[in-house]
């Protein structure tokens, strides 16, 4: 079924992550502008309000302004130069988080056609969690999943062995 409906396991591995920790009843704020995601979790019953495409590192009034009780951010911080703002910012008491995990073969992205889409951090699991703690949030449940690709190689065969996201719900503890 997922693989007629998910056009990739990070999705349906998100979703389950999602609905093990989120009731439909509450209201997501999910960082970013609408995207395959955010339509999926509308497709499956949530309340999805999204950031219009300001500049996140420099205007966090959204997060100020919007009434949310959950918060989520998937594949968004490691483009951010200042997520610690944002994570200050959040004006709910959970949220959810998924980030690539930097991974010792492979460079940090950089798209070579558009100058946004790049990756300022790519963390190990260890410094988000010390982000969040940082900023007042408790990790209640954390997951690590690999995403191979149908490719040959060294690289791709190394991908499905190892972990290459990290997801992660934390409740507000300040």
């Amino acid at each position: 079924m997922y693989e007629k409906t998910f056009p990739n396991k990070r999705f349906k591995h998100t979703l389950d992550f999602l609905q093990k920790h989120i009731t439909t009843s509450e209201t997501i704020f999910d960082l970013g502008v609408p995207n395959p995601f955010s339509k999926i979790m509308q497709e499956n019953g949530y309340n999805v309000k999204n950031t219009s495409g300001e500049d996140l590192d420099n205007d966090q009034t959204a997060l100020q302004i919007e009434k949310y009780s959950v918060f989520t951010a998937f594949e968004i911080f490691e483009h951010l130069l200042n997520p610690y703002t944002v994570l200050q910012n959040i004006k709910c008491d959970k949220l959810l988080i998924s980030i690539p995990l930097r991974l010792w073969f492979s460079s940090a992205y950089k798209s070579k056609t558009d100058m946004w889409d790049r990756h300022y951090h790519e963390f190990e699991d260890w410094q988000l969690d010390w982000l969040l703690e940082k900023t007042g949030w408790k990790v209640i449940s954390r997951e690590k999943f690999t995403h191979p690709v149908k490719k040959i190689g060294f690289r791709p065969l190394l991908r499905f062995f190892t972990p290459r996201y990290y997801i992660v719900y934390a409740e507000k503890i300040i």
